[in-house]
């Protein structure tokens, strides 16, 4: 019933004769950056689904992402983003609750200095685990969940200072998504991924929109519940991330397991085919 509304509001907003309609998402960091190009794929498939003539375009400009949630929320320059959620997020802009990472965003492995390898090696407690300092994005999420759990962490506004910090030993790990780490060690010298540990904590990255885009809202929501109806997302999903998974070797890690004090409550941690939980 749910699928038969949305599709019904879409016939109303989008005549079968309608123009093409322009979207535009933030222009990655740089020529070399790939963590756009699975959630590009997603949407490009989502609104294929739909059946609607559209153009997918990036920013004339670069946008931190600080920047980019204030234009879209301003209406301006953006018409879709993807971002871990978190309440002030939600209630700033419109998401479309359906995690496109299956939550794999939360878990984390760390990137240490190779020097460190054996850093957290004989760690055995959330305790001892504190005791060393992360690096964090000035404005994301995962460094209020963090904070959060204890520990004191370092932040900087610019994605790429991150690594330059951890090499030059302004902090201790920077912990990385399962599905975002592997393209990452050669973005400073001497980082390595540590072998011994993994975080996780509850969360997701949405598709964002901006609160009067609501009829955008029900486009990218109504082609993304077909392709998971049909398995594609799921199809997508594992070709895309599966080999990463094995890779994380989790069975010989220890998953320290995180609190997430912002989780939005409307998080729908119900629907089980919308997770792939550590």
């Amino acid at each position: 019933m749910k699928m038969l509304g949305i599709l019904l509001s879409l016939l109303v907003a989008w005549p079968t004769d309608a123009a093409t309609w322009n979207i535009t998402y933030p222009r990655p960091m740089s020529e070399g950056d790939s963590r756009q190009q699975y959630p590009l794929q997603l949407l490009r498939l989502a609104l294929e689904k739909t059946g609607v003539n559209y153009r997918l375009q990036a920013t004339d400009r670069i946008l931190l992402q600080s920047r980019a949630l204030k234009q879209l929320k301003s209406n301006r320059e953006i018409s879709v983003l993807w971002s871990m959620t978190d309440e002030q997020r939600e209630q700033d802009l419109l998401p479309i609750r359906i995690p496109i990472y299956k939550g794999l965003i939360g878990l984390r492995i760390p990137l240490v200095r190779a020097a460190d390898e054996d850093l957290f090696k004989y760690v055995q407690s959330m305790e001892k685990l504190t005791l060393f300092t992360p690096l964090s994005g000035h404005d994301w999420p995962d460094t209020k969940i963090l904070q959060a759990n204890g520990f004191v962490v370092v932040t900087e506004e610019d994605y790429q200072a991150l690594f330059t910090q951890l090499a030059s030993r302004h902090g201790d790990f920077f912990p990385r998504s399962v599905v975002e780490i592997w393209d990452e060690t050669e973005k400073a010298d001497n980082i390595i991924i540590e072998p011994h540990i993994a975080l996780h904590y509850p969360t997701a990255m949405y598709f964002f929109v901006n609160k009067k885009s609501a009829a955008l809202a029900r486009l990218i929501e109504s082609g993304l519940e077909q392709l998971i109806a049909s398995g594609e997302f799921e199809q997508l999903f594992l070709a895309t991330h599966q080999d990463k998974i094995e890779r994380a070797a989790l069975q010989t890690r220890r998953v320290f397991r995180l609190n997430n004090p912002i989780l939005p409550a409307a998080t729908p941690l119900d629907r089980a085919e919308l997770w792939q939980l550590p």
